[in-house]
């Protein structure tokens, strides 16, 4: 995801050629990224182009933020109920 977003886009074996792994087993993982809707694809000739759509990932970041708060809160009372 981050050499996608680092480049605006990229082909399997773009991404593979700057990866550990094999270009089958980034095709894999954006076929998963594109079922989770964070990777669209464009056809290019021959080519298959991925880009990162992080949009779906707005729902997680606030979830985070609110769960983080939470444990925040917690973590005061905790704080304070020790110093006591």
């Amino acid at each position: 995801m981050a050499a996608l977003a680092a480049g605006g886009g990229a082909t399997a074996t773009g991404l593979a050629a700057e990866l550990p792994i094999s270009r089958q087993a980034v095709a894999k993982h954006l076929a998963t990224l594109g079922r989770a809707g964070l990777v669209s694809r464009s056809r290019r000739g021959r080519e298959s182009r991925f880009e990162l759509d992080p949009r779906p990932l707005a729902g997680a970041a606030a979830w985070l933020t609110t769960v983080g708060a939470e444990w925040d809160t917690r973590l005061a009372d905790l704080q304070r109920l020790l110093k006591g």
